[in-house]
């Protein structure tokens, strides 16, 4: 087991097991064992029930021959992108999402979807979030404007931080928009977010200046300039594959 590598998957998965969208229900003790950076088995057990997430890293570590799904390389490149996601062949990616979600898709959907992967779509969170989060092709319903909100949230994103209140951050974020039906990134907006709860977090001594990782209104992290480099990056190419079939 790869102890930072544990650590730095919790602090990314708390927020929806918090609101009990994924994952084992015992959020308290996952936020425990991040906030405390106290990595144990026990920990391991709860993360690998995270059944959305946990085929990614097992997918990005066999393709890499590193044997430990939670090394923090493997990690950092689901949530926040590295070269990593590239040694994964795009016939081995397809047979995961095959095995996985072909059968909760309609046939064109998952079409839709596996045409990505020849032109660069790798096993990265936010792919997750913008193809088979939405089952590909749902932008084209009218309704779909209502899926934003949630797709924002669910993907990683980042904030530079303006303000620190307690144990609400402010930070200055882009937000995920239909623009002439396409999807893409405001200008940065004031958004309030949380960091601790009873004085435990995952990030420590923030301060104004600093940007942050962000999952479901929560602060995951504290990005170096690489880091938020590496995120955008991911964050653009994911959004131009998927308003290729909006």
């Amino acid at each position: 087991m790869t102890a930072q590598g544990a650590v730095l998957f919790g602090r990314y998965a708390f927020p929806p097991n918090q609101l009990g969208f994924c994952g084992p229900d015992d959020h308290t003790a996952l936020f425990q064992y991040v906030a405390e950076q106290r990595p144990d088995r026990g920990l391991v057990e709860l993360e690998r029930r995270f059944e959305g997430a946990y085929p990614y890293l097992c997918l990005i570590a066999g393709a890499n021959r590193l044997q430990d799904p939670f090394d923090s390389r493997v990690v950092d490149a689901y949530w926040i992108g590295n070269g990593l996601l590239e040694n994964v062949k795009a016939q081995d990616f397809y047979q995961s999402l095959e095995d996985r979600f072909r059968p909760r898709m309609l046939a064109d959907q998952f079409r839709w979807m596996a045409t990505k992967l020849e032109q660069g779509a790798r096993p990265h969170h936010n792919f997750h979030v913008f193809e088979v989060y939405v089952r590909a092709g749902l932008m084209r319903n009218e309704r779909a404007v209502a899926a934003i909100p949630p797709m924002d949230s669910c993907r990683i994103s980042w904030g530079r931080v303006s303000d620190v209140d307690g144990g609400t951050l402010v930070v200055e974020r882009p937000e995920l928009e239909m623009r002439e039906g396409k999807l893409v990134l405001s200008e940065p907006r004031p958004k309030r977010l949380s960091w601790q709860i009873d004085g435990l977090g995952f990030v420590r001594a923030v301060r104004p200046g600093d940007v942050v990782s962000v999952h479901w209104n929560w602060a995951c992290d504290i990005l170096d300039a690489d880091g938020l480099r590496r995120l955008q990056a991911s964050t653009k190419r994911y959004l131009r594959l998927a308003n290729q079939t909006i």
